[in-house]
């Protein structure tokens, strides 16, 4: 029987609900559930009585009331995403190197796999105790091409299979230094492994460095990829190459699975 089979509706409208809300900036109200309804489609009295599950749950929170009435993300998502995080066996492998590497460098220190579309995800984070706070959140999505743990990642694959999940997510713009071309990243990711470690310096996001190395698994392929984040301006990321180095260290330290 096919996988598609054993869909639950409801459960797939909630999550569908869920991403919808993931849009959501710090700085906007939050969406009515007229708004819900004409991105996520279906009734609005459907989206209605699911967000009001949601809620009950503490996986959406609102505000306001009536017609006025704005939903949002809820804090019952944090709790199951750091639980989900802790139920990773690859992230206690990690953690003891991130450790090392944020107390080494005062930087932030995470912890990336490839999913099967190729995003980079960030699945574990530890951060220094007087570095510069930055939106590195737990889960999220990072693009392969512009960013230091999505490159170090596709540095380990072959060139073939890095066109196919480029031509599926794109090379984007994000800053003016973005490699905006399929060949102008397959030409990097050679230097890459030259270099055993990559560095998107405001590739990314402008004034926001990031240096990453990957660890092979047993067979070959990524298993992970850990790096340290900072501001472009601070001391320790003028010497990128001297991090690199750093980084390769500790995530050469890993026992691959």
């Amino acid at each position: 029987m096919a996988a598609g089979s054993y869909e639950v509706r409801s459960v797939s409208r909630a999550i569908g609900i869920l991403n919808v809300l993931e849009q959501v900036t710090p700085n906007d109200p939050g969406l009515t559930v007229s708004d819900i309804s004409r991105i996520a489609g279906g009734q609005k009295s459907t989206v209605f009585a699911t967000l009001q599950t949601l809620l009950a749950h503490g996986l959406v929170a609102d505000s306001g009331a009536g017609m006025s009435r704005r939903y949002r993300l809820g804090l019952g998502l944090t709790r199951l995403g750091e639980r989900a995080a802790a139920q990773t066996p690859i992230t206690a492998l990690l953690t003891p190197a991130m450790h090392e590497l944020s107390r080494e460098t005062g930087l932030t220190a995470r912890a990336a796999v490839l999913d099967p579309e190729g995003w980079a995800v960030v699945i574990a984070r530890v951060d220094a105790p007087h570095a510069v706070r930055l939106d590195l959140r737990l889960g999220q999505l990072e693009r392969p091409h512009c960013t230091g743990l999505g490159k170090a990642l596709l540095a380990l694959l072959p060139d073939e299979e890095v066109r196919d999940i480029l031509a599926r997510l794109g090379t984007p713009m994000h800053t003016p230094r973005t490699l905006g071309t399929v060949d102008a990243v397959i030409e990097h990711l050679a230097e890459i492994r030259e270099a055993d470690y990559a560095v998107d310096d405001g590739e990314d996001a402008v004034g926001i460095t990031c240096v990453a190395a990957a660890i092979a698994g047993r067979d070959g392929r990524p298993m992970a990829a850990l790096s340290v984040t900072g501001l472009t301006a601070d001391d320790t990321m003028r010497r990128p190459d001297l991090v690199g180095q750093l980084v390769h260290k500790h995530a050469a330290s890993v026992t691959p699975l």
